[in-house]
């Protein structure tokens, strides 16, 4: 691969052009002379300066797209040249998708003693970052993403819903007060509000949903931020606050209240991600196919 999309992709990731010269070994002026040449090349700054801080300029993020996908393919090429079959699949999963929706899958795939795979369980932002990185074929993930930079393939839409203890004062109303257990933000600001951490793609939609209807995480009594849904469920049943979910995190389990919110999207995407034009599409066909999820 060329040595100046090396260098290039080793500043898009630092930011800096002093960690990346360390890394590639190189000095400063060499990196920043490579730079300066692919922008002679294409005609287009990449990189400018706020301040002291660096940034992408639109040309520089158009180049970048394309820098991985060319490295992605850089590998695939010296395996094909080596006439090595490719056994081993990198797979990304959101901890919705990871932990409660193709764990079966995932076990069914690897009956097959021809499969290996590594698998991690992140939140959007750093599967994303996987990707791009070249660490990672393909994600499955919730939440939003720029369908611009990326392949994807739509997998399911799931029910998104809140989440309750039975005792929770929203349903001390009588229920036919409360037709399909349909409430509106309002009523539920008084409750603590458990969410995921920032870069989740639960948490991006939940917020997006808030600020669509003039409202944010500070309207609620109190707001409680955990990582781990075993925990999230966990506080939930014993009423410390309500939570919004997939349903397949909480499925049919006895101990929780489910509800629905006027104005909130009630359904979301789980979609397959990978960089465009690469054979990343073929190993998340494949898997899909071998781990009986397609047209599920």
């Amino acid at each position: 691969m060329d040595k100046k999309i090396e260098t290039f992709l080793t500043v898009c990731r630092t930011m800096n052009y002093r960690e990346a010269a360390e890394q590639l070994h190189l000095t400063q002026p060499a990196v920043t002379k490579q730079i300066q040449a692919l922008e002679a090349e294409y005609g287009a700054k990449l990189f400018r300066y706020d301040g002291r801080r660096l940034h992408k300029t639109d040309q520089g993020l158009i180049l970048e797209s394309y820098a991985h996908s060319l490295e992605y393919n850089y590998q695939e090429m010296q395996l094909a040249m080596q006439e090595k079959e490719r056994l081993h699949v990198k797979i990304g999963a959101t901890k919705t998708i990871g932990d409660y929706v193709i764990a079966p899958a995932i076990v069914n795939y690897l009956k097959d003693p021809s499969h290996e795979i590594t698998l991690i369980v992140d939140n959007t932002v750093q599967l994303l970052k996987g990707i791009d990185d070249g660490e990672l074929d393909f994600a499955i993930v919730e939440g939003r993403f720029d369908k611009n930079r990326y392949s994807y393939q739509l997998m399911r839409n799931e029910p998104f819903i809140g989440i309750a203890a039975p005792s929770c004062a929203i349903f001390e109303k009588k229920r036919e007060q409360l037709p399909e257990n349909k409430v509106k933000f309002e009523d539920l600001f008084g409750e603590t509000i458990i969410v995921r951490e920032k870069g989740s793609g639960t948490r991006e939609l939940f917020e997006r949903d808030l600020e669509s209807l003039g409202f944010s995480l500070d309207s609620f009594a109190r707001v409680v931020e955990l990582s781990s849904f075993i925990l999230i469920r966990s506080a939930v049943r014993e009423g410390v606050g309500i939570s919004f979910v997939y349903q397949s995190v909480v499925k049919d389990e006895a101990g929780f209240e489910h509800f629905l919110v006027d104005g909130m999207q009630r359904h979301h995407e789980f979609n397959i991600v990978s960089l465009r034009n690469t054979k990343a599409r073929h190993y998340a066909d494949k898997f899909l196919s071998d781990a009986g999820l397609l047209n599920k």
